[in-house]
């Protein structure tokens, strides 16, 4: 079954039938939701979050040529839209008053603070690992974007570079332990 999302690229949204705009909105939904919830931890925001980022991606969708790159696109908006409600979260649980501290006893403040820096540092850390991403050797770098990027498996990475499926292992091997070293000598040992 072909995907829906497609449907973005070429149509103009608000000209769609209201059934096709559901199962657009519904591909997208399952698309996006998993990743979210991964980060902000919250069912609510996360709804809010995806019709954020839907809205906002209707509204813009760039010409590309592709259901690959569209949904790269799409990641890029609801990474951006995350970054954003984390943002105003931190700045809200910033002005929180001192009675209210007292009034909600419940709040655990450690949590939520090891939770924003734990976001924060994986923010920092796929920013980091894009950066080396794009210091790999060629034939890395594909086979990194195929595996991590396209989610193909080692068997269609092979039938797509023409080579066996061994190789392939070895390859991606040796392409995350470069980007470990580099983290490794700019950040430290990251276990």
């Amino acid at each position: 079954m072909q995907s829906k999302i497609i449907l973005l690229i070429d149509c103009e949204f608000n000209t769609l039938s209201e059934r096709v705009q559901k199962e657009i909105y519904n591909e997208f939904y399952k698309f996006v939701y998993g990743a979210i919830i991964f980060i902000v931890k919250e069912h609510a925001a996360t709804e809010d979050i995806i019709q954020e980022s839907f809205l906002k991606i209707i509204r813009s969708v760039p010409e590309l040529d592709g259901e690959n790159k569209l949904k790269a696109w799409i990641k890029v908006v609801v990474r951006n839209t995350v970054f954003n409600y984390l943002k105003k979260q931190k700045k809200i649980r910033n002005e929180v008053d001192v009675d209210s501290i007292f009034i909600n006893d419940s709040i655990n403040f450690a949590t939520t603070t090891d939770t924003i820096h734990t976001e924060i540092e994986l923010k920092e850390m796929i920013n980091v690992v894009e950066k080396y991403l794009n210091q790999l050797k060629p034939e890395y770098k594909i086979l990194i974007e195929l595996r991590w990027k396209k989610e193909m498996s080692y068997k269609e990475i092979a039938a797509y570079l023409e080579i066996n499926e061994p190789l392939v292992k070895v390859k991606l091997h040796r392409a995350r332990e470069s980007i470990k070293q580099k983290m490794i000598t700019e950040w430290g040992d990251v276990k």
